[in-house]
């Protein structure tokens, strides 16, 4: 019989090898905490880190200089530039 599909379901499943099941378990007995939590804490904590590494860029101090340069002093535009520009949409 097929499965109703629910809307607010935060459950969240996945398939592993019996190795790699074995080895959560001793981790999780060695922390002494519970399957979901482990998995939940280290997965997490591997996602914000994977978040922070897309959505930051650091600069090093010459590239930033040079960011606040072409802000301040931007460089005038050449052909290629007002060619794009008059192909962009109108209200674009």
């Amino acid at each position: 019989m097929p499965r109703a599909i629910v809307e607010d379901n935060s459950r969240l499943a996945l398939r592993v090898r019996p190795d790699d099941k074995a080895t959560l378990m001793r981790a999780v007995a060695l922390e002494h905490t519970d399957m979901t939590d482990f998995i939940l804490r280290h997965a997490l904590d591997a996602a914000r880190k994977v978040i922070e590494q897309a959505e930051h860029l650091t600069l090093s101090e010459r590239d930033s200089l040079r960011v606040l340069e072409a802000l301040e002093n931007p460089p005038a535009s050449n052909a290629k530039l007002l060619a794009a520009a008059r192909r962009l949409p109108k209200g674009a």
